[in-house]
């Protein structure tokens, strides 16, 4: 979400041609609306599906086995929170890279927030560039 100081900041940005060759569509984004739709369509038939990324049946077990003994979310703990975690978050991105995919000590427990957050943010998740 969107602080008002971010918007506003949007919003005084000049427009510029969509980076789409031959579009002449003008936006304050990468692409212009018709194009991101396309183009966030296109990336996500090339990651694969989420067993051929490596998160089938042996990572559904790890994961509920780590879990349940890292219950709580770390970022919600350090705003003197409790919040239960949901999801494993890899520390450092693994991008494919097996070994990194299961090391135990670059995985951290988090909740759906927070992993959406930190993805977005330092990851290039969710249509960002890294």
């Amino acid at each position: 979400m969107l602080t008002i100081k971010q918007v506003i900041y949007l919003q005084l940005l000049p427009k510029k041609p969509c980076s789409k060759v031959g579009c002449s569509e003008l936006t304050r984004s990468r692409y212009c609306e018709e194009h991101a739709k396309l183009e966030w369509q296109r990336s996500d038939r090339e990651r694969g599906s989420a067993a051929q990324r490596g998160y089938g049946h042996r990572w559904r077990l790890a994961r509920e086995s780590y879990l349940r003994e890292h219950p709580l979310c770390i970022y919600c703990m350090k705003e003197v929170r409790v919040n239960a975690a949901t999801v494993i978050d890899h520390i450092k991105p693994h991008k494919g890279n097996k070994v990194l995919f299961w090391d135990r000590n670059n995985w951290q427990p988090l909740c759906k927030s927070h992993h959406d957050k930190k993805t977005a943010r330092y990851d290039g998740g969710f249509g960002n560039e890294n």
